[in-house]
């Protein structure tokens, strides 16, 4: 979910051509969760292999994945950690929200609307132990390399990105920025066209990228700045002002200068589960790992177990892993080509 501040930030089309080469760290939990709730069934259950077991999120990421490395893309997906304590409340919200789309999921279903059917059970999606566990093995078979994040998957990112360990950060949610992400790419393996929420709608979906640098520039900002607007509004650790949304946020900050100068002047509050000083700390300063380095290497795939896996035990199309995997072997092979061209 994250806050709202993607009207405020300058977004730029960027093809897959200009991301050729290009080592993007992945927000892993963001991307499958898109995964359990866009590939669904007529009736919004999810697709699943013979034994019964959910296979949507395991569709995507294989087809995406291929697709991106097909593009000559790095990607290395980051797994989210352990979340901090101030973020309990937002989690439980969470839990609630997932609990109420059952509830109407299944009165739904009672009156045999499909529908609402499929829209209430795209509000069902969690992600389990088990669908993480596939979801690695998947990513090892494949060949693409997965980091375990201490804490938030878009903090470790960000930190990647600023050490030059990766090019990019590829998340839809934008408090990646708020972690210091200085390159994102939204929309990634998107194409075509995604309906407006509660609208009979359509809007085209590219891949877009956006340089927090020149949007804090655009919008004479600092970082610290950005932390403060975005906390006005609303994030994962502390619900907004009442009746402030991105534009009122952004004149207040410019106003103020800072968020305890906006909240003692407007008397204005917020909920949270922590001081301000404390959410603005976790976004500056967010616990990481510096022990991944070994593991960003992107190989050949392991095509006899990936095939198992997917056809045998999953009930894949045999002709698709077929397919996708000779991309991978392919790209394996040309960069290790390209490495020894390089030596």
């Amino acid at each position: 979910m994250g806050t709202q501040i993607g009207t405020l930030l300058t977004k730029n089309p960027i093809s897959y051509e200009e991301l050729s080469g290009k080592v993007i760290a992945i927000d892993a939990y963001n991307t499958i969760y898109q995964f359990l709730s866009a590939i669904r069934q007529r009736d919004g259950s999810l697709l699943t292999d013979p034994s019964g077991n959910p296979v949507s999120h395991l569709t995507g990421l294989f087809s995406r994945t291929s697709k991106l490395r097909e593009s000559n893309i790095k990607p290395v997906f980051i797994f989210d950690g352990k979340p901090p304590e101030m973020k309990k409340e937002t989690l439980e919200k969470r839990k609630e929200c997932k609990e109420n789309a059952v509830l109407n999921y299944e009165i739904a279903k009672d009156e045999g609307n499909l529908e609402d059917m499929k829209k209430y059970a795209q509000g069902t999606s969690r992600i389990t132990p088990d669908i993480l566990d596939t979801s690695k093995r998947l990513l090892e078979l494949m060949g693409i390399p997965w980091i375990q994040a201490e804490s938030e998957a878009e903090a470790q990112a960000a930190f990647m990105v600023s050490r030059g360990d990766a090019d990019l950060v590829g998340s839809q949610d934008y408090d990646v920025f708020l972690f210091g992400a200085e390159d994102v790419v939204r929309n990634l393996g998107s194409t075509g066209k995604r309906k407006v929420p509660g609208q009979n709608k359509y809007v085209a979906k590219t891949p877009e990228h956006i340089s927090l640098s020149s949007s804090l520039e655009e919008l004479d900002l600092s970082r610290e700045q950005l932390i403060d607007l975005a906390i006005c509004i609303g994030t994962d650790f502390n619900e907004g002002m009442h009746r402030v949304g991105a534009k009122t946020a952004l004149k207040l900050i410019r106003k103020h200068g800072n968020i305890n100068t906006v909240i003692s002047e407007e008397s204005k509050d917020i909920r949270a589960c922590a001081s301000v000083e404390e959410i603005r700390d976790f976004f500056m300063d967010p616990p990481v790992t510096t022990d991944y380095a070994s593991k960003l290497k992107w190989s050949k795939p392991r095509s006899d177990r990936l095939f198992d896996f997917l056809v045998t035990e999953r009930g894949f199309s045999e002709k698709q892993v077929l397919k996708n995997t000779q991309t991978l072997e392919e790209r394996a092979a040309s960069e290790c080509q390209s490495c020894l061209g390089d030596w």
